[in-house]
């Protein structure tokens, strides 16, 4: 019996073109995002990188700082891109992230929890998230007023959560790669 062709496989991280400025934001949101769900966020992200062996990227908090700073919605914005080797590392970190805080996105967006409980850990999120914003990003910017505002930032917060889970598990590096290069999303 003939076997089907093999999918072809995805293009390696050096032949990514670089992310536009639109996908850095939501690389950056989205980093911000797992800061706001856990409290150790930062920690976090520089033990992640550890882990997974990218020392020689980020050696510390500070090079994994430095490479979050291209989000041009950031108070101090740095010029340029990201090396594809970086960029991949940092959406790799995200994935493993996701992993880790599944239980919570899951609980985030499932409708099988009592509604003042759902409620609830909307609120706490979107409050942490809101002071992180607020702390590092630049608010004359227009996407982040609307980020902030309560009633037209909400479904940007929902994307967010959703992006998240998505990146969760087996080919969530994949799912976070591709929407990140995509121009539409």
């Amino acid at each position: 019996m003939p076997q089907a062709p093999a999918a072809p496989e995805p293009p390696a991280a050096s032949q990514l073109p670089p992310l536009s400025r639109r996908g850095l934001e939501r690389l950056d949101l989205l980093l911000l995002s797992a800061e706001a769900l856990d409290l150790n966020g930062g920690e976090a992200m520089v033990w992640m990188s550890e882990q997974l062996g990218f020392t020689g990227l980020f050696a510390n908090r500070v090079e994994l700082w430095k490479r979050r700073c291209h989000n041009p919605l950031r108070r101090a914005t740095r010029r340029g891109d990201l090396s594809p080797a970086e960029t991949d590392a940092l959406i790799r970190i995200l994935s493993a992230l996701a992993d880790r805080l599944y239980p919570l996105l899951r609980a985030l967006l499932s409708s099988a929890e009592p509604e003042p409980v759902r409620l609830q850990r909307w609120q706490l999120f979107e409050g942490r998230l809101a002071e992180l914003v607020r702390e590092r990003m630049n608010p004359r910017r227009v996407g982040v007023q609307t980020l902030l505002d309560p009633q037209r930032g909400e479904r940007q917060r929902r994307q967010l959560i959703r992006a998240l889970a998505y990146g969760a598990g087996n080919g969530g590096y994949e799912r976070l790669r591709a929407s990140l290069h995509d121009p539409v999303v």
